[in-house]
Order: C-alpha cells, then structure tokens, then sequence
C-alpha cells in the first residue's frame, strides 16, 4: 500500500516529510510485534498511528483497545488494565477481565502512559518482559499475547529524573520510536488541514465553505499552535459558524488567534520547554521562602535561649553562630518595591492561585488546564477537591 492511499485511509492530511517519516515507520513496524512508543505534543494526531500500526499487521483480524491512562482513577487502573478477582476490594462484586486478558492475540493501545502510577507500571513492565501477569486480588499467574503500543506528550527522560517514570519500563516501550511532528514543523500543511477541516463543516452545518485570502493564509502559518491540530480544527469551525462572509481576510483571522503573551502563567509546561515564571514571582517566592527560614530559625534559637534564661531575640538582628545580618531580607525594602508581602502565603495558596489562572486561561477547561499545569486530569480534578475550590 502506497503511502498516499494510507493517508486516505486513515484521513491524514500534509505533505510534510517529517509526518511521511512517521507514517512509513508505523508501515515498517507493523509486521513486527515490536513495542512502539509514539512521542509528540497534545493535538498532533497521536491517535492515528496505533490504527495504521494494527491494521498493517498479522493482528489486524484481532481486537484493538484504545485505553487512556490519564482517564482512569488510579485506585482503579490496575483492576482496568489486568482484570480483578470477587470481593478483592470494595465494589468488586464480581470478577471481571482486563484489557490485556481480553485483548490477547490483538494490540492495546496505552495512551498517555506517562500517568500511570509507579506500581502500575511494574506490572505493566512484567507483561511486557514475559507476557506475564496477575488479576487484582489473585495468586494466579496468566499469560497473554498482546502487542502493546504506548504514547505520550511528556517528555520521559525528565519524568525519569524526577522519579515519575521507571527507566526500564521506558527502553522497553522505546524499542522502536515514532515522533509526531508539532503543528509549527509542518507550516506547509496549515493551509491543507484548513481547508479540509472547512469543507467538512460546511457539509456539517449545510452552508458554503470558508476560504482564506493569501494574507490570512501567512497569518495562520505563522501561529505557533501551541494546540496543534485540535486547536486548528476549533478555530475553523469557529469562523465557519460564526462569520457571514465566506471569504476570510487576515483582520478576521486575527480575531480568533489568541493573543501570544510575552510571559506564560506560572505553571508547569513538562516536556514542552522551560517553565516559566516571571521576574516578580520568582523574587516573591524567594522573599517568602527565606522569610519561612529566618522565623524557623529565630524560634528555635529563642526556645533555646528562653530555657537557658537568655534575653528574648526579637527583630532581625544577628543570632550568633546563626544568621548573618547580611543574609536576612529587608522585608520593608522589599514592599516599597513590589507591594505589600502577604503574611497568609502558603504552598496551599500558591496551589489554588495557578490552579484558578490556568482555568481562567482555558475558560474553564479542565483538561486543557490540567496539561498546562503538567498534572493528570484526575489529579486536578483531586486537588480541586482538597483545596475545595469553588469554581
């Protein structure tokens, strides 16, 4: 099968030879029952690779599963994945089968792996090593013959470093890699997935579809996406319903392009460049912080002294052997140039104030804010409850 009949198939739309490339490897693994890990940002079509890689292959006739980690409670990932026994844990009213058990001789997709939790993935390592593993709740080994494909949008050698993702379980998904390209490495196919995405609403909605000028044409292309496709496909139906005039000029364009800040909200953007705080955050955590470590400090030492019946220590002047007067922060400096520092701040607060900006930057979309903050929909979703948020 030619590459150009696989792109039709499966309704892929570029010319871009970094997207060629990983078309043809998903062609060239598929005969394999090789693990693949499919790497790539948030809306770039991650999805589609897994089908091409299962219908290319002897498994074809076989069941293919799609199983999103990030959707799944961690309390109840490991009964999803390999099946539990009756009365293994509350709720567990009968046996049930897993994916790996019923998808055996097919291919399971594991998308967003990253978000399984540690002990999750020492069985899923297991599986993978010796086709090996055992229901929640059981003692009996069970064998399976899965092919398993995996992808994420986070960058896994960092996850490594910080303990989140286990390393061996990584080289053993990472035996053949399939990068998808971002949006912003394919500007040559901007203007093709417009188009495409405006003919199917205009057949959606049974009107005459959108065209661009050149000049809004160059405005698109030159977008960063940092959405991807999904977000081009929401921005074209956006103008296809709501503009009256078919044909779309740059002025018109531009209205539905969010505006590109110089600074990004102070979350966690893992995987997908640095994090970004600006310069009056960073200085505020610092002064806070070391505020936190002088009171620490000036209370151990006055409990010390109080018991040995020395004078009290009050204000920031030098505790010998302690804190130097050079080390203390001038805290009344420090609100003349940046405002009052609020005596209440607290981890807790910090948490409910990124948590509330990145909401407010995505109106309220949970899951575009849980992937700006760099944690799992679920965990949002849990923090949101501990920190009983009213949003």
């Amino acid at each position: 099968m030619d590459l150009n009949s696989i792109k039709q198939r499966f309704d892929i739309i570029g010319d871009s030879p970094t997207l060629h490339r990983a078309i043809d490897i998903a062609v060239q693994v598929a005969g394999t029952d090789l693990s693949v890990l499919i790497t790539g940002e948030s809306g770039v079509g991650k999805e589609v690779f897994p089908q091409i890689i299962h219908l290319h292959s002897p498994r074809k006739h076989s069941h293919y599963f799609a199983v999103n980690c990030g959707a799944i409670p961690e309390g109840t990932i490991d009964s999803e994945l390999f099946g539990h026994e009756k009365g293994s844990f509350t709720g567990a009213y009968e046996t049930r089968k897993g994916y790996f058990e019923v998808a055996d001789g097919g291919t399971l997709f594991l998308d967003e792996v990253a978000e399984l939790p540690l002990s999750t993935q020492v069985r899923l390592l297991r599986v993978l090593q010796s086709g090996e593993f055992i229901k929640v709740g059981s003692s009996k080994v069970q064998k399976t013959n899965v092919r398993v494909i995996a992808a994420t949008n986070i960058n896994l050698m960092r996850a490594i470093e910080t303990g989140r993702f286990r390393e061996d379980l990584f080289y053993r998904l990472n035996t053949v890699p399939i990068s998808i390209p971002p949006l912003r490495e394919r500007r040559e196919d901007i203007h093709l997935l417009f188009k495409k995405f405006a003919l199917d609403f205009a057949d959606k909605y049974k009107m005459p579809p959108v065209k661009l000028t050149p000049e809004s044409v160059i405005i698109l292309e030159s977008y960063r996406w940092p959405g991807n496709i999904r977000q081009l496909k929401s921005i074209a139906e956006q103008i296809s319903v709501i503009e009256h005039n078919r044909l779309i000029g740059a002025e018109v364009v531009k209205r539905y392009i969010p505006v590109e800040e110089p600074s990004h909200l102070p979350v966690r953007t893992e995987g997908h460049g640095p994090d970004y705080l600006t310069d009056r955050d960073i200085i505020y955590k610092i002064l806070y912080q070391l505020r936190q470590e002088v009171e620490e400090l000036k209370g151990r030492v006055n409990s010390e002294e109080n018991k040995a019946g020395s004078a009290k220590i009050t204000g920031h002047k030098e505790l010998p052997g302690k804190i130097d007067e050079d080390s203390v922060v001038d805290y009344e400096e420090a609100e003349e140039d940046f405002g009052p520092v609020n005596q209440s701040f607290s981890i807790q607060n910090m948490n409910e104030e990124l948590i509330k900006k990145a909401l407010l930057k995505h109106n309220g979309k949970r899951k575009a804010a849980a992937n700006e903050l760099g944690i799992s929909e679920r965990t949002l979703y849990r923090k949101i409850k501990d920190l009983n948020l009213d949003l």
